[in-house]
């Protein structure tokens, strides 16, 4: 690949995405709205390079469809998985990755996380909670630990702290926003679940 940059997106399963909706959604709804939601991701991640994560041949179908590289790293979770997919492409020459995940709801501006991001640093975005970790820009070589889960901002933050590295901090961002609980459903459908 050999890029300066690109995003890496951790796609679960589709009928396995979005559980905490359950009380909103069935099983249906949520693997369509976690499909286009990913699908947005990938849109927006352009002109960057993009690859998926998974452990989940539809998925991984999917997602060569749309033009991206598949890291195939099965029965890791997601921690796991994201920590493997940055390795892959580090060891494929991308200098920065940008770890974003398949549930925002206004991913345009994905490619301009990279704005401004310092030299050797870490640029975290929060969801609007300040408690997950919507967006992660790392340096290749920062050996940054994943810690995705609730508090994950935190954990991150503190990682970041830890390793030495200069943290950005971008709240209040499209970026922010994504889709968790069933109140964020507004969000990403505001005329209903037609949409979906």
């Amino acid at each position: 690949m050999d890029a300066d940059a690109a995003v890496l997106v951790p796609v679960k399963a589709f009928g396995e995405a979005k559980r905490r909706l359950s009380p909103a959604l069935s099983g249906d709804e949520r693997a369509r709205l976690s499909r286009r939601l990913a699908a947005g991701v990938l849109a927006a991640a352009a002109p960057l390079p993009v690859a998926v994560v998974c452990d989940d041949r539809e998925v991984a179908g999917w997602a060569r469809g749309l033009g991206a590289l598949v890291i195939w790293e099965p029965g890791r979770g997601l921690n796991g998985a994201v920590a493997a997919g940055v390795a892959h492409l580090v060891g494929a020459g991308v200098a920065r990755v940008v770890v974003a995940h398949g549930d925002l709801v206004r991913p345009a501006v994905l490619p301009s996380v990279l704005d401004g991001h310092p030299e050797n640093g870490v640029t975290l975005v929060p969801d609007a909670r300040d408690d997950g970790t919507n967006v992660v820009v790392v340096p290749a070589a920062s050996a940054f630990d994943f810690s995705y889960g609730p508090g994950s901002f935190r954990r991150h933050l503190d990682t970041a702290e830890r390793l030495g590295l200069v943290v950005r901090l971008l709240r209040g961002t499209p970026l922010s926003l994504d889709v968790d609980v069933p109140s964020d459903l507004a969000l990403s459908d505001p005329a209903g679940l037609g949409r979906l």
